[in-house]
C-alpha cells in the first residue's frame, strides 16, 4: 500500500481512542522507565568507582531497557502497530554492547 493510499483509508473513531488510550498508558510507562535508567546509571558508575570495572548483567539489563523504551516511543508515535511488552514478548537487543569500554 502506498503512502497516499493508507492516508485515505478512514478509521472508526473507536479505534482510534483504544489506541490512544493503549499510547498513554505506554507513555506513563515511558517515565518510569526513565527513572529506572537514572537508577541504573547511578549504579553502574557508582558500581565502578568502587570495583573499577563494569556490572555486565547491570549492562546488558540496560540494553535491553533502551531497545524497550524504543519500542514503546515507536507505538505511542504511530511508527510501529505491534503493542509492546507487556502484550508482546519483551524485545531482545538490537546490538551487542561494545566489546570494551573507554573513557577518552
Amino acid at each position: 500500500m502506498t503512502m497516499e493510499a493508507s492516508q485515505n483509508v478512514t478509521v472508526p473513531r473507536k479505534k482510534i481512542a483504544i489506541r490512544f488510550v493503549y499510547a498513554l498508558f505506554f507513555l506513563l510507562l515511558f517515565e518510569i522507565i526513565k527513572i529506572i535508567f537514572q537508577i541504573t546509571v547511578v549504579f553502574q558508575y557508582c558500581y565502578l568507582l568502587v570495583t573499577r570495572t563494569y556490572s555486565t548483567p547491570v549492562r546488558e539489563f540496560s540494553n535491553k531497557l533502551a531497545v524497550y523504551a524504543y519500542r514503546l516511543m515507536r507505538y505511542a508515535t504511530l511508527n510501529e502497530n505491534l503493542r509492546p511488552f507487556p502484550f508482546t514478548s519483551f524485545p531482545e537487543t538490537m546490538e551487542d554492547p561494545e566489546a570494551d569500554v573507554t573513557f577518552s
